[in-house]
């Protein structure tokens, strides 16, 4: 009579974990079949992407000509004012993001689509580098169909030329929450935080090893 009452209590469990799996992956697909939202007018440009730690992700197009600022967050998911706390439990939906505010005068949304794949690890799903998990995963989050198209070519030459499986997705742009504060210039005011000297700063050097032609020269 234990057994069966031990194996119905597993059952039970792998059923309820089943049905939440499902349930989070209907509402991301739901999510994906929205209009986009659009944020851009004459005056302000700005472009939204996931690629693993907003903190390695924020100093390198903060290091770009003709981004104004960059802003850390979260977008991508299905719940209202996220947190950090919240989001790491993988529930929320929500990829950790960046806000680029950027003059298309000066650098086009093509080329930061080209520093984004040129900046992470192309094939890692749910993550890159040392960060995993679903909050991590690498999202292009276009506001119209222009944008959408120029990821999609990306996309396409990269797997075609290049023979890699593009982890990243395509999401219609909803709504961007930001982050707590101390998350904001984290590279900048924490230089000798050991995650940024491992981490962030090896990436960032790998990125600009290619795309010093982009990089504002203080």
């Amino acid at each position: 009579m234990k057994l069966i009452t031990i194996k119905f209590s597993l059952f039970l469990i792998l059923y309820f974990n089943y049905s939440c799996a499902q349930n989070y992956s209907s509402k991301l697909n739901d999510l994906k079949k929205l209009e986009p939202v659009e944020v851009n007018n004459d005056s302000i440009h700005k472009a939204y992407f996931a690629s693993g730690c907003f903190w390695c992700v924020e100093a390198i197009y903060e290091s770009l000509k003709g981004v104004k600022e960059v802003i850390s967050g979260y977008s991508g998911g299905f719940t209202s004012y996220p947190t950090y706390n919240l989001v790491n439990t993988e529930t929320t939906g929500h990829a950790e993001t960046v806000e680029i505010i950027y003059n298309p005068n000066i650098i086009s949304y093509s080329e930061l689509v080209d520093v984004y794949f040129g900046s992470q690890n192309i094939e890692q799903i749910n993550g890159q580098g040392p960060d995993q998990g679903s909050q991590y995963r690498s999202i292009i989050f276009f506001q119209n169909l222009k944008e959408k198209q120029i990821a999609e070519n990306k996309i396409k030459h990269i797997e075609e030329n290049l023979s890699l499986n593009v982890a990243a997705e395509l999401y219609p742009f909803q709504k961007f929450w930001i982050a707590e504060g101390y998350h904001q210039d984290f590279k900048k005011n924490n230089k000798n935080n050991i995650y940024i000297i491992k981490v962030s700063n090896p990436r960032y050097e790998k990125f600009s090893n290619s795309f010093n032609h982009l990089i504002e020269k203080n």
